[in-house]
């Protein structure tokens, strides 16, 4: 498939819950402030545990100054399209042009069925969206009353406005192929997502839109292509963010994808994103685009010069292993032998009130010698902490996530089966409970590690490393704790007595204590595992 030649977009993806209502919104000024492009928000209007789509976005247009934001995807079947439209040029208006609209056309029938929604098969979901899109494309466009025929949506000399400040975007959400007929045809972006439709499906669905698109018409590159990501085990990106810039730039060279949706509630990472991950895969695709153009024969056109990757000179190399992502001139020799590994920051953000220690307690180490210099073969095994550590916080995303479904009852044990195949978890343990114990086997494994092998290496090495290792070896001890804890609690929740309460409790200090002790463990080891190894 080809590269439509568009600018590269990042953003995330906040799920805004009642418990903790301040959470997505501080993570919109972080993603704000940082320099990504999109904000968006899922929008189940049925889950009473989250905060109304619209709300949470227009609280997060009001509290940044930059960032597009849109639902990921507005729920159709609960959500009229007259409303829809009104709703998102209203805001559009507000936000000085800020606003996108993300549309689906439904799922969870069952749900939305029980708040007074219709239930549509799959031929009337197609054809409910593409009325949709009409009587919101016409209530955008100024003249006199508005009249669209349909069985399920339309107007009868409807007042159109108020028209959006800018021309607003239609992305739709799409699985299937009559949708994505439906996508080349009449709508301005497609909206997939990695666990729905992996890499390996892209190639397929952009052919069924390119296709739809020329049959009516349309240039097939009207069409924006974006992507859902879902980084983890079985997820796509692979690996730790220092690898993505590769992949991401290969589905835009490939197939044509220009906008990636990062789905995570951790500041660090939202930073990550968009500090090293974005300008890294904008360097790439630049590179490759120049090279392509000096070759004869047509060459995609750049289309939006906002965020072009054209004035980025400096070529980025992504480090073997996750820490930071260096220019040339920070490449090994001369500059290069400092130290570049960089500990992923504390989220800062508490959600239980239960505390296992006081941090003010924490000890730390003696200060590194400023005048040493590390080659980057000695950086590697403190590159490899991080990873490693990465992996778990990707890992403790995907837990909370299916967490969160499960107590709002949108996810059934089935469901649940399902998302932990995807994960490429033991394929042979299929409950909640299995799920969370392949997760708290990898985090105790790491921890023994470090705890038999690392550590002892370490005291060796620098006594005065003793008092750092004697309390992290504390807080192993502490978070073993709250995984046989919150392991009990998905266990008893899959059984007759349900305590939601407790569960969500569990998982809150979960991501508290091992959040905050990865950060603190980082702060410590980095520079001494650089400094001396392993030991392995």
């Amino acid at each position: 498939m080809p590269d439509y030649g568009h600018d590269l977009l990042f953003g995330t993806v906040l799920v805004p819950t009642a418990g903790h209502s301040d959470d997505a919104v501080a993570m919109a000024r972080v993603a704000d402030r940082t320099g990504l492009d999109l904000v968006s928000v899922p929008d189940h209007p049925y889950r009473p545990e989250l905060l109304d789509a619209w709300v949470a976005l227009a609280v997060i247009a009001a509290s940044t100054t930059r960032v597009r934001v849109f639902p990921n995807v507005a729920n159709l079947p609960l959500r009229p399209p007259a409303g829809l439209a009104r709703t998102a040029a209203g805001l559009d208006l507000i936000s000085g042009g800020r606003v996108e609209l993300g549309l689906g056309a439904g799922s969870y029938w069952d749900a939305i069925a029980a708040d007074g929604g219709p239930r549509r098969s799959p031929g009337e979901a197609v054809r409910a969206t593409r009325e949709a899109i009409e009587v919101i494309r016409a209530l955008w466009t100024p003249g006199r009353g508005a009249h669209v025929e349909g069985k399920h949506y339309g107007l009868d000399g409807a007042a159109p406005g108020p028209a959006p400040a800018h021309p607003m975007g239609i992305w739709v959400g799409a699985v299937g192929p009559r949708m994505l007929k439906l996508v080349g045809s009449a709508a301005d972006g497609w909206l997939p997502s990695a666990p729905h439709v992996p890499p390996g499906r892209l190639a397929e669905g952009h052919r069924i839109v390119d296709e739809a698109a020329v049959a009516a018409g349309r240039d097939p590159a009207a069409v924006r292509r974006l992507y859902n990501l879902s980084p983890g085990p079985g997820g796509f990106p692979r690996g730790a963010p220092e690898a993505w810039p590769e992949q991401l730039a290969a589905l835009t060279l490939e197939h044509g994808t220009s906008a990636f949706l990062l789905p995570t509630q951790q500041p660090a990472l939202i930073q990550l994103f968009a500090a090293e991950v974005a300008p890294a895969t904008r360097e790439l695709v630049a590179a490759e685009r120049g090279r392509a153009a000096k070759l004869p024969g047509p060459q995609p056109a750049v289309v939006g010069a906002a965020g072009s990757p054209g004035d980025r000179p400096v070529p980025v190399a992504a480090s073997p292993a996750t820490g930071t992502l260096t220019s040339d001139r920070g490449r090994a020799g001369g500059s290069g032998d400092r130290l570049s590994v960089r500990a992923t920051p504390d989220p800062g953000v508490r959600r239980s009130t239960e505390r296992l220690w006081d941090e003010s307690t924490r000890p730390t180490g003696p200060p590194a010698d400023p005048g040493r210099r590390y080659p980057r073969r000695e950086q590697e095994p403190a590159r490899n902490l991080v990873a490693a550590h990465d992996q778990l916080r990707a890992d403790l995303d995907q837990l909370g996530s299916v967490v969160r479904e499960v107590l709002a009852d949108t996810r059934d044990v089935g469901e649940a089966r399902s998302e932990i195949q995807k994960l490429s978890l033991r394929q042979n343990i299929w409950t909640l409970g299995a799920y969370c114990a392949s997760y708290c086997r990898v985090t105790t494994l790491h921890h023994t590690r470090e705890d038999q092998d690392l550590f002892p290496y370490l005291r060796r090495s620098d006594p005065r490393l003793a008092a750092v290792l004697d309390r992290l070896t504390e807080e192993h001890h502490a978070i073993q704790g709250v995984i046989e804890r919150i392991d009990r609690e998905l266990v008893a929740f899959a059984g007759e007595e349900q305590d939601r309460a407790g569960l969500r409790a569990a998982m809150d200090l979960l991501t508290d204590t091992l959040l905050s002790h990865l950060a603190y463990e980082e702060s410590e080891l980095i520079e001494p595992m650089a400094r001396f190894g392993t030991g392995w």
